[in-house]
């Protein structure tokens, strides 16, 4: 079983002001970097990161892109692998957490995070670095579940798949963490570009 983890941390400082979007991206420069985490389980108390995709991008497209499986000592629970596809074979010479944590903090400075129910992989992140004895990420984030409901307000679904087969995004492999990032980078970037007059 993955060791438990009761580390008590902050929690995301999310980014709301969804009408200065636009600005953020075109005038102020930011630098954003999509992410996601594949997971052992629900709890970030006692389950671990197993994969974690990221693509950092800015107005001028994407700048670079990471993925890494991780090593865990015990085996998948059967539903995991069934959903991710991910094998305990894989994980066999993966990096340990405390080498992919550091270089996500790397691969991730100066950037506003994106995530799709952001407080999810966040909690992951943290929960993995408070454990390890290293500073908790601070970057703002925003949250692309919040964000689809302010721009699609008569959407009955907000799941990150639900939307990209709305926005005919293509989903090469769904539930997968890189695959993941990339789509809610898309994903991302078409709720700002729809809601562009609304903006101004």
């Amino acid at each position: 079983m993955p060791p438990q983890n009761n580390a008590a941390f902050s929690p995301v400082k999310l980014l709301k002001d969804y009408k200065r979007l636009r600005r953020l991206i075109n005038e102020n420069g930011a630098v954003f970097c999509a992410f996601d985490t594949e997971t052992t389980g629900l709890s970030y108390k006692k389950d671990k990161i197993i994969e974690l995709g990221a693509v950092r991008f800015d107005k001028s497209g994407v700048l670079a892109t990471y993925n890494s499986f991780v090593h865990v000592d015990f085996p998948l629970p059967p539903i995991i692998t069934q959903i991710t596809h991910i094998t305990d074979q894989m994980l066999l010479d993966a990096p340990t957490i405390q080498k992919v944590m550091a270089d996500f903090e790397e691969f991730s400075k100066g950037c506003v995070l994106v995530a799709h129910n952001a407080q999810f992989d966040w909690n992951f992140v943290n929960a993995e670095r408070t454990a390890l004895g290293m500073k908790e990420l601070k970057n703002k984030a925003i949250d692309t579940l919040d964000l689809a409901r302010w721009a699609y307000p008569v959407n009955k679904k907000y799941s990150l798949q639900y939307l990209a087969a709305g926005m005919k995004i293509d989903v090469q492999a769904a539930h997968r963490a890189y695959d993941d990032a990339r789509v809610c980078m898309e994903v991302f970037l078409r709720a700002v570009r729809d809601t562009d007059s609304i903006q101004k």
